[in-house]
């Protein structure tokens, strides 16, 4: 029996206190219930109802029968590292890997590959998810920041919630545009008739993502944009994309398999991460090289049509 202090992070909002203890503490909602049902799981003293929706920040106290795994370091998982300092991390994780340990997910971790290299992240932060602020889909690749430090968790756990952390992805997707910059506002949550997979829904959470046209190619109906996030909303891009009637080119869960320019995968990177240190307050702004598959993809579709296949700060993809 371990009781867990847990802390709801950005991506779980707005979920059932039954599903964020599932899959923060890596057990079966059976396991959580019956620890609800034994008045075991409570925020601020008062024992919750397995339905209660839960907001980011909010700290759970919940008493789990069922023993956690302890996450082993692992020198293998591949990721880069291109900010270091004794505070905090900025990851460049490749496609396939996974961030950390939840439902379904199996082998090793970007948490594991963090562990070998960096053993003072153990104890920041959540247990099975040290050092993480936030998550990329396994499919998607680029930048992540990790807090080496509680104090530099807290502050970057707060700076996602206030949104100011600036990220930018590219992503290349169906269709063509014929505005130059848009904006996406609709809400974000679990899809009723498949719980895996998100959709906009009238009572989700509040999500709004910005694009930026950067090149396009009309006759072969692919358009690649950069994409600045307000929100972090579980499969955000790929919800909102989907929602225009221009999703993500090799997206097989929000579009179409196939096609030109389809790299096997979502065609989604997180390419820039610029905020303030949370210690020192200077300014971090990193920028993660396109992928190889990426760069292969768009370089099939031959010169755009309009636009350059370049980001917005002008750097050649």
């Amino acid at each position: 029996m371990t009781t867990k202090r847990l802390i709801v992070p950005e991506e779980l909002s707005g979920e059932r206190v039954d599903v964020v203890v599932a899959r923060m503490a890596d057990v079966s909602r059976s396991t959580v219930r019956a620890a609800i049902d034994a008045g075991e799981v409570m925020i601020g003293g008062t024992v919750v109802k397995p339905s209660e929706r839960v907001e980011s920040g909010a700290e759970i106290v919940a008493v789990i029968k069922a023993a956690l795994p302890r996450i082993e370091p692992d020198d293998g998982v591949p990721f880069e590292v291109l900010h270091e300092d004794a505070s905090l991390l900025v990851v460049d994780k490749p496609a396939g890997v996974v961030v950390h340990k939840g439902a379904g997910a199996t082998g090793p971790t970007l948490v594991n590959g963090l562990l070998a290299r960096y053993p003072d992240i153990e104890g920041v932060g959540q247990e099975g998810r040290w050092g993480i602020v936030h998550r990329l889909d396994r499919d998607t690749s680029g930048l992540l920041v990790v807090a080496r430090s509680a104090d530099a968790y807290g502050a970057l756990v707060g700076m996602i919630k206030r949104r100011s952390i600036t990220r930018r992805y590219l992503s290349l997707v169906t269709g063509s545009f014929s505005n130059a910059t848009g904006t996406i506002e609709a809400p974000i949550g679990r899809d009723p008739r498949n719980r895996t997979r998100m959709t906009t829904v009238a009572d989700g959470r509040e999500a709004t993502t910005h694009y930026r046209r950067l090149a396009s190619w009309p006759e072969l109906s692919r358009t690649l944009l950069s994409v600045h996030l307000d929100t972090g909303r579980t499969h955000q891009i790929r919800v909102h994309m989907q929602a225009i009637e221009h999703p993500i080119v090799g997206d097989r869960s929000y579009g179409r398999a196939g096609g030109r320019g389809d790299p096997g995968r979502p065609w989604l990177h997180a390419r820039q991460l610029v905020f303030s240190h949370p210690i020192d307050d200077v300014e971090i702004d990193v920028t993660s090289p396109l992928p190889k598959d990426l760069s292969d993809s768009v370089g099939s579709l031959g010169s755009p049509d309009a636009g350059t296949a370049s980001d917005v700060d002008g750097t050649p993809l």
